[in-house]
Protein backbone atom coordinates (compact mmCIF):
# COMPACT_ATOMS: atom_id res chain seq x y z
CA UNK A 1 0.00 0.00 0.00
CA UNK A 2 1.08 3.57 -0.62
CA UNK A 3 0.18 6.59 1.47
CA UNK A 4 0.79 9.90 -0.28
CA UNK A 5 1.30 12.81 2.09
CA UNK A 6 0.34 15.76 -0.13
CA UNK A 7 1.35 19.02 1.48
CA UNK A 8 1.51 22.68 0.55
CA UNK A 9 4.98 24.10 1.02
CA UNK A 10 8.54 23.16 0.23
CA UNK A 11 12.03 24.14 1.35
CA UNK A 12 11.50 22.84 4.86
CA UNK A 13 14.05 23.23 7.66
CA UNK A 14 16.52 20.39 8.05
CA UNK A 15 14.86 19.04 11.20
CA UNK A 16 11.58 18.57 9.28
CA UNK A 17 13.23 16.71 6.43
CA UNK A 18 15.27 14.58 8.85
CA UNK A 19 12.25 13.73 11.01
CA UNK A 20 10.03 12.85 8.08
CA UNK A 21 12.76 10.79 6.39
CA UNK A 22 13.62 8.92 9.59
CA UNK A 23 10.09 7.56 10.06
CA UNK A 24 9.24 7.00 6.40
CA UNK A 25 12.38 4.93 5.83
CA UNK A 26 11.56 2.64 8.76
CA UNK A 27 8.41 1.34 7.10
CA UNK A 28 8.45 -2.14 5.60
CA UNK A 29 8.09 -3.06 1.95
CA UNK A 30 4.33 -3.47 2.36
CA UNK A 31 3.79 0.24 3.11
CA UNK A 32 5.34 3.20 1.33
CA UNK A 33 4.95 6.75 2.64
CA UNK A 34 5.47 9.18 -0.23
CA UNK A 35 5.79 12.95 0.23
CA UNK A 36 4.33 15.18 -2.49
CA UNK A 37 5.15 18.85 -2.02
CA UNK A 38 2.99 21.49 -3.68
CA UNK A 39 4.83 24.81 -3.92
CA UNK A 40 3.37 27.54 -1.74
CA UNK A 41 2.42 30.50 -3.89
CA UNK A 42 3.91 33.77 -2.73
CA UNK A 43 1.61 35.77 -0.48
CA UNK A 44 2.33 39.41 -1.24
CA UNK A 45 0.51 42.32 0.34
CA UNK A 46 -2.05 42.71 -2.44
CA UNK A 47 -2.34 39.04 -3.40
CA UNK A 48 -5.70 37.36 -3.84
CA UNK A 49 -5.15 34.68 -1.20
CA UNK A 50 -8.33 32.79 -2.10
CA UNK A 51 -7.19 32.49 -5.71
CA UNK A 52 -3.72 31.33 -4.64
CA UNK A 53 -5.22 28.80 -2.24
CA UNK A 54 -7.53 27.52 -4.99
CA UNK A 55 -4.56 27.09 -7.34
CA UNK A 56 -2.72 25.09 -4.65
CA UNK A 57 -5.84 23.00 -4.06
CA UNK A 58 -6.08 22.15 -7.75
CA UNK A 59 -2.46 20.99 -7.68
CA UNK A 60 -3.11 18.92 -4.54
CA UNK A 61 -6.14 17.22 -6.06
CA UNK A 62 -4.21 16.52 -9.26
CA UNK A 63 -1.59 14.70 -7.14
CA UNK A 64 -4.19 12.33 -5.65
CA UNK A 65 -3.85 8.89 -7.19
CA UNK A 66 -6.77 7.49 -9.14
CA UNK A 67 -8.95 5.47 -6.78
CA UNK A 68 -7.13 6.73 -3.67
CA UNK A 69 -8.99 7.14 -0.41
CA UNK A 70 -8.75 10.87 0.33
CA UNK A 71 -8.13 11.88 3.95
CA UNK A 72 -7.99 15.58 4.76
CA UNK A 73 -6.06 16.81 7.76
CA UNK A 74 -8.38 19.26 9.51
CA UNK A 75 -8.72 20.74 12.98
CA UNK A 76 -12.45 19.95 12.81
CA UNK A 77 -11.81 16.39 11.65
CA UNK A 78 -12.12 13.31 13.84
CA UNK A 79 -9.36 12.66 16.35
CA UNK A 80 -8.02 9.09 16.21
CA UNK A 81 -5.94 7.33 18.80
CA UNK A 82 -2.86 5.54 17.49
CA UNK A 83 -4.71 2.24 17.88
CA UNK A 84 -7.65 3.60 15.85
CA UNK A 85 -5.24 4.75 13.16
CA UNK A 86 -3.71 1.25 13.13
CA UNK A 87 -7.20 -0.25 12.70
CA UNK A 88 -7.93 2.15 9.84
CA UNK A 89 -4.59 1.41 8.18
CA UNK A 90 -5.31 -2.30 8.49
CA UNK A 91 -8.64 -1.77 6.75
CA UNK A 92 -6.97 0.32 4.04
CA UNK A 93 -4.31 -2.32 3.46
CA UNK A 94 -6.93 -5.08 3.19
CA UNK A 95 -9.05 -2.99 0.80
CA UNK A 96 -6.17 -2.69 -1.64
CA UNK A 97 -6.67 1.07 -1.94
CA UNK A 98 -3.93 3.61 -1.65
CA UNK A 99 -4.44 6.69 0.51
CA UNK A 100 -3.80 10.38 -0.07
CA UNK A 101 -3.48 12.59 3.03
CA UNK A 102 -4.02 16.28 2.26
CA UNK A 103 -2.34 18.97 4.40
CA UNK A 104 -3.13 22.58 3.51
CA UNK A 105 -0.96 25.65 3.64
CA UNK A 106 -1.04 28.64 6.01
CA UNK A 107 -4.76 29.22 5.50
CA UNK A 108 -5.66 25.54 5.78
CA UNK A 109 -7.34 23.47 3.10
CA UNK A 110 -9.42 25.00 0.35
CA UNK A 111 -13.11 23.91 0.38
CA UNK A 112 -12.59 22.00 -2.88
CA UNK A 113 -10.16 19.66 -1.07
CA UNK A 114 -12.53 19.18 1.83
CA UNK A 115 -15.34 18.34 -0.63
CA UNK A 116 -13.24 15.43 -1.96
CA UNK A 117 -12.59 13.94 1.49
CA UNK A 118 -13.61 10.39 2.27
CA UNK A 119 -12.39 10.93 5.84
CA UNK A 120 -11.37 13.96 7.90
CA UNK A 121 -8.59 13.45 10.44
CA UNK A 122 -7.59 15.85 13.20
CA UNK A 123 -4.22 15.50 14.88
CA UNK A 124 -5.21 18.03 17.55
CA UNK A 125 -7.61 20.87 18.26
CA UNK A 126 -4.48 23.03 18.28
CA UNK A 127 -3.30 24.72 15.10
CA UNK A 128 -0.03 23.00 14.32
CA UNK A 129 2.69 24.42 12.08
CA UNK A 130 2.43 22.66 8.75
CA UNK A 131 6.07 21.51 8.76
CA UNK A 132 5.51 19.83 12.13
CA UNK A 133 2.44 18.02 10.77
CA UNK A 134 4.68 16.17 8.31
CA UNK A 135 6.83 14.79 11.08
CA UNK A 136 3.90 13.91 13.36
CA UNK A 137 2.01 12.15 10.55
CA UNK A 138 5.11 10.18 9.50
CA UNK A 139 5.74 9.10 13.10
CA UNK A 140 2.11 8.10 13.67
CA UNK A 141 1.95 6.15 10.41
CA UNK A 142 5.11 4.32 11.47
CA UNK A 143 3.75 3.72 14.97
CA UNK A 144 0.43 2.40 13.61
CA UNK A 145 2.30 0.16 11.16
CA UNK A 146 4.44 -1.14 14.03
CA UNK A 147 1.25 -2.09 15.90
CA UNK A 148 -0.03 -3.98 12.85
CA UNK A 149 3.29 -5.81 12.56
CA UNK A 150 3.66 -6.51 16.31
CA UNK A 151 6.88 -4.52 16.28
CA UNK A 152 8.04 -3.39 19.74
CA UNK A 153 8.28 0.33 18.80
CA UNK A 154 4.79 1.14 20.15
CA UNK A 155 5.31 -0.47 23.54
Amino acid sequence: MRIRLITVGSKMPGWVEEGYTEYSRRLGADLKLELVEIPLNRRSKGADVNRLQEKEANQMLAAVGQGDLVVTMEIKGKAWSTEQLADKMGEWMHSGRNVSLLVGGPEGLHPSCMAQADLRWSLSPLTLPHPLVRVVVAEQVYRAWSILKNHPYHK
